[in-house]
C-alpha cells in the first residue's frame, strides 16, 4: 500500500540547513506538519516586524553592563508610519536631535546606534551580547554613549554620528525577517558619518544570531573593519573584509 506521506529523497540534506527543502508531500499538498510549521514561521516573521522595541529594558540591560546610553526616536511617529515612510525612519525627530546636541565631551571615535529596524526581537536578543563582545577589541577608543533608536533605519546613524562629531558610526539593526530567521541582526559601519551618505559608503555584516554568525566572529570582523576604516579614512565598497588574513583566531 502506498504510504500517506511520501518523503523526499533529499531528506538527509535537511540536517545541513534550516531552509525548507525535502518536505515531502501528502497527495498533491504538503504534509500537515510542514504546513503548520510554515504558518508558524510566517506568524513569527510578522510579529518580528510589528513588535515594538522595549527601549526601557534595552537601556536597563546596557546600564547593568556598565554601558552609558541615551534613547532617541526617528521622525516616524509610530510603527505604521515607519513601515510606510522609510524616509522618516532615516532622520531624528526634533526632541531627539536636541537631546544629542546637549551631550558634552570630546568628539568620540565611535558611536554605536541600536535601532529596531524590521526585527525588534533581533535587537532585544543580540545587541547587548554583541556590544559586550566587540568593545574589548577597541582599547583606547573614545566611545560615545550607545544611542538606542526607536523606529530607526540604517541611515539614522549618519545624523547621529554627525551631531556627535563621531569618527565612525556602527548601527546594530534588526534585519528583514525570513521564514527561518526572524531574529537576524545586521551591523552597518560608516566612516565619517554625515547626512547624505550612501549605502556604497557602508560596510555590512549580516545574519548575527545563534543560528548564523556568532557574536565573537561578528565582533572580530567588525573590529577589523573599524580599525582599517580609521587607518584608510574610508568605509564602503573599497574597504574589504580581510580579517581572516590579519587577525588571530
Amino acid at each position: 500500500m502506498k504510504p500517506v506521506i511520501e518523503h523526499d529523497p533529499w531528506l538527509q540534506l535537511r540536517r545541513f540547513t534550516r531552509a525548507r527543502i525535502a518536505l515531502g508531500r501528502a497527495g498533491v499538498s504538503l504534509p500537515t506538519g510542514a504546513a503548520l510549521e510554515f504558518g508558524l514561521a510566517y506568524a513569527q516573521a510578522r510579529d518580528a516586524v510589528h513588535l515594538p522595541l522595549a527601549c526601557g529594558e534595552m537601556a536597563a540591560g546596557l546600564a547593568v553592563a556598565g554601558i552609558a546610553n541615551v534613547t532617541v526616536h526617528s521622525a516616524a511617529v509610530d510603527r505604521s508610519t515607519y513601515l510606510r515612510r522609510p524616509d522618516l525612519g532615516r532622520r531624528l525627530d526634533d526632541a531627539s536631535r536636541e537631546r544629542l546636541q546637549g551631550l558634552t565631551g570630546p568628539d568620540p571615535d565611535l558611536v554605536f546606534v541600536v535601532a529596531d529596524g524590521l526585527s525588534s526581537c533581533a535587537v532585544a536578543s543580540h545587541a547587548v551580547p554583541l556590544l559586550l563582545a566587540v568593545i574589548p577589541h577597541l582599547p583606547g577608543w573614545r566611545l560615545a554613549p550607545v544611542v538606542i533608536a526607536e523606529q530607526g533605519r540604517v541611515a539614522l546613524g549618519d545624523e547621529v554620528g554627525e551631531i556627535l562629531g563621531a569618527g565612525q558610526v556602527v548601527v546594530l539593526i534588526g534585519e528583514r525577517p525570513g521564514l527561518s530567521s526572524p531574529d537576524s541582526l545586521g551591523i552597518y559601519l560608516t566612516h565619517a558619518p554625515r547626512v547624505g551618505r550612501t549605502d556604497a559608503e557602508r560596510n555590512c555584516i549580516s545574519n548575527v544570531r545563534p543560528g548564523g554568525l556568532s557574536y565573537d566572529e561578528a565582533a572580530r570582523r567588525l573590529a577589523y573593519l573599524l580599525t582599517m576604516a580609521r587607518q584608510l579614512g574610508f568605509s564602503g565598497v573599497n574597504l574589504k573584509d580581510e580579517s581572516d588574513r590579519f587577525l588571530p583566531e
